[in-house]
């Protein structure tokens, strides 16, 4: 390691319980983790499915299995691009895996999306084959059939094919489960693929983990169009080991238990779960839809009691809707020991209070759908994670803070002050595809990635995020992040929820507004909310107007939309002019 990182200002914080650096193997491809899980430890449980379980072994047989009939039936080959336009299931899994040992890039595609969005990652990708659910087959094929994209192959699964006969009957009746579709000639049934595959004629592949693209990952596009990160086998497989090095109790090895309530089109919980628990031949409980269930969130209540997680990575959003779920103190979760949050900041009050609940240790984290995604956590040793706090960078990631002004990109700013936060790591993509121009804007010249978050450095070393680039409010020149303002607002005993947004002033330029969710029975006035934040922040920095809405938009992973109330704010401005 470099003498300039080993002086940075947060090393002297690192627990001694972890390492400053790493070694990364530049010859270890992705599927490896299930491949060594399945031939150590070929009967531990990997997914639980609807209770329906399987285990490493038959995980590994299955991907086998998909690969050969991908390869010798479908003409997939290494280097093919393949989208997974599946929700969580055991299928998304094995079709990862499959793709993977084939050495084709994969291609994950949000369950949320309509059709225009569809097409334009598809086409942007290149991806001619997809995968995809029984219950978005008609979408697909009406993009196919009416030349909206040009798809050779598509084929189908259904969550019946990995559900228990019981559940299947019972999710049918009560509405929770859709009857299987039809699937046409023309197309694939992912079932028949694994029936008819050869585990043992799969081809070797010769994959090069540091040039070899595993994944082209989509960023969530809330401020534009969005652009397809390219992430390489070693870039995902860095990621892990420097999340494995961080977990402290050490893991039990074989015994751990993760709950993937996020979805694994996303990069968090596919690298942070899926791949997490995969790596450490652990159990995996799937949910497909974490709020299903009357009252909300009632079923992944009643499984996480039943099941007994360790480890439970989640968005600030879920973390407060379980805290106010009605019978939250009738179930016990003291089995989960430890919590990533991420996508989102962590109120404090949050975080003590799930603590308070489960006995876990809560912590704040953060990455980017660019770093694979994890550069910043919370140490879970020795009482050292910091409220409020990002927490450190993980091991072998160098951050610097860079001046956010026009053409100050290259010039890095002291501690303390606010500014650009720049990365640099074996977990930070090669570049966004096709899209050099853009790639060439998000770096600087010593090669730090340019991530578009304003944050700083503490006097300790620890790393405050105050809002996005784009998300920063002018007020008469004044600058106010969003963060700030939320995290005080939030205090208030009466508010569950709340984002800042800058909205147009004849004379000032922007102003603050906040928009709010309040807790169920709870009541609040603007300027009640108003006077309550004098004192607490900078007069200019209190908003200027509160409206009260029943929820935030947010996005899949679970992510407030800022851009979308503010665009709505100025487009209401303009239509009054």
């Amino acid at each position: 390691m470099e003498m300039e990182q080993l002086l940075k200002p947060w090393f002297k914080l690192w627990p001694e319980e972890i390492p400053k650096t790493l070694e990364y193997p530049e010859d270890f491809p992705i599927y490896k983790f299930l491949q060594e899980s399945a031939e150590t430890n070929p009967d531990n449980v990997a997914t639980i499915f609807f209770d329906k379980k399987m285990k490493y072994g038959e995980l590994w047989n299955k991907v086998l299995r998909l690969a050969y009939s991908l390869h010798h039936n479908l003409g997939i080959k290494k280097g093919d691009r393949i989208g997974i336009y599946l929700p969580n299931c055991p299928q998304f899994v094995i079709a990862f895996f499959a793709i993977n040992r084939l050495g084709a890039t994969i291609v994950p595609f949000n369950t949320q999306y309509v059709d225009h969005e569809l097409v334009y990652q598809l086409t942007d990708s290149g991806a001619r084959s997809i995968i995809c659910i029984d219950i978005t087959y008609k979408r697909v094929r009406k993009i196919r059939d009416k030349n909206m994209a040009e798809l050779d192959n598509i084929v189908v699964t259904s969550l019946h094919d990995e559900i228990s006969l019981s559940k299947r009957v019972l999710g049918i009746l009560f509405r929770k489960i859709p009857f299987r579709r039809r699937i046409y000639s023309d197309d694939h049934s992912f079932k028949e693929l694994i029936e008819k595959g050869d585990p043992n004629a799969v081809p070797n592949v010769e994959i090069n983990p540091k040039e070899d693209l595993a994944l082209i990952q989509y960023t969530g596009g809330t401020t534009g169009i969005s652009k397809g990160a390219m992430l390489s086998h070693y870039n995902i497989v860095s990621n892990q080991i420097q999340l494995s090095s961080l977990i402290y109790p050490p893991i039990n090895h074989g015994e751990e238990c993760y709950v993937c309530a996020l979805p694994l089109f996303h990069i968090f919980a596919l690298n942070c779960i899926m791949i997490s628990a995969i790596s450490q031949a652990s159990k995996m409980i799937l949910i497909t839809d974490p709020l299903a269930g009357r009252p909300l969130l009632q079923d992944l209540l009643e499984t996480l009691s039943k099941y007994k997680p360790t480890f439970f990575h989640a968005v600030p959003s879920l973390y407060v809707g379980l805290l106010f779920h009605k019978d939250i103190k009738d179930y016990d979760l003291t089995s989960i020991r430890a919590c990533l949050s991420g996508a989102a900041p962590l109120p404090e009050q949050v975080m003590y209070n799930f603590e308070e609940l489960t006995g876990a240790n809560v912590v704040e984290g953060y990455g980017l759908t660019e770093t694979s995604p994890v550069t910043h956590v919370n140490p879970l040793t020795g009482g050292g994670k910091r409220a409020g706090s990002i927490g450190l960078p993980t091991p072998d990631t160098d951050v610097k803070i860079f001046d956010s002004a026009e053409g100050g990109k290259d010039r890095e700013l002291p501690q303390g002050e606010e500014g650009e936060i720049g990365i640099k790591g074996p977990q930070v993509m090669k570049g966004y595809w096709k899209k050099p121009d853009e790639t060439k804007n998000v770096f600087n010249k010593e090669g730090y990635f340019l991530t578009g978050d304003i944050g700083y450095i503490d006097p300790d070393g620890y790393f405050f995020i105050t809002g996005r680039k784009k998300d920063m409010i002018d007020v008469s020149g004044l600058k106010v992040y969003p963060r700030e303002v939320e995290e005080e607002l939030v205090e208030h005993p009466a508010v569950q929820e709340v984002a800042i947004v800058g909205i147009p002033h004849p004379i000032r330029g922007e102003t603050v507004k906040a928009f709010v969710v309040l807790r169920d029975n709870e009541t609040a006035s603007e300027e009640e909310l108003i006077e309550f934040l004098k004192g607490r922040i900078a007069r200019f920095k209190i908003p200027r107007h509160v409206e009260f809405i029943d929820e935030l938009p947010k996005s899949a992973i679970g992510k407030v939309l800022h851009r979308e109330l503010r665009d709505q704010e100025w487009k209401k401005t303009a239509q009054k002019k």
